[in-house]
């Protein structure tokens, strides 16, 4: 029963997602975890995180930030977020830097996009929702890696994506053409926005 505690308290102290070497250094041997996970007191999230088995609902961006923590959300799951997108992805698009691990997995379905460490940072922004906390890209920077990704992108989302940015109240097209230049899609950018926004 202490063993159980330690783990608890240990779980709950770190957002409710834990790493084995967290319990480990706690003093909870390695096979009373596999043993506890086995009776179901606690459930593998992946490899090496650990959460409590009655503690299951977690959002999908809790999930992700306790075990990626370098994961951007971007891309179609950005788009959704904005309200870009009607199409709530059964996968999530994430980023990385080029230099994360390439056999990153959790219990949550991943499309991972590898980019450049000097670009993985531009546009990067933590927010708190619905108890969770969790990297996403700004608005400017979807927008923008959607044009660098366009040969990925449904055609419809594409479109839908870029005009609800075009009216969006809240977009800046200064920080949008200064992503553009930084991420080589400058003039891509530029001239859909000008018809976008003159038309």
């Amino acid at each position: 029963m202490e063993h159980r505690n330690i783990i608890k308290n240990i779980i709950n102290a770190n957002g409710g997602i834990t790493e084995l070497s967290a319990l480990i250094s706690a003093g909870v041997p390695k096979d009373k975890i596999y043993k506890l996970c086995s009776d179901g007191y606690l459930h593998r999230v992946r490899q090496g995180y650990y959460q409590l088995a009655d503690d299951l609902d977690f959002s999908d961006e809790q999930i992700i930030a306790s075990t990626i923590p370098e994961a951007v959300i971007s891309m179609e799951s950005a788009l959704f977020h904005y309200g870009y997108s009607d199409f709530m992805p059964r996968v999530w698009s994430v980023t990385v830097p080029r230099s994360a691990s390439r056999r990153l997995n959790t219990s949550v379905p991943l499309k991972i996009y590898y980019v450049k460490d000097d670009i993985y940072e531009l546009g990067k922004t933590i927010i708190t929702e619905n108890d969770a906390t969790f990297a996403i890209y700004d608005r400017e920077r979807t927008i923008c890696d959607m044009f660098k990704h366009r040969g990925k992108i449904d055609n419809e989302m594409f479109s839908k994506a870029v005009n609800a940015y075009a009216n969006d109240t809240q977009k800046n097209l200064i920080t949008l053409s200064d992503y553009a230049k930084k991420l080589r899609v400058y003039k891509k950018v530029m001239e859909l926005m000008e018809v976008l926004l003159n038309g």
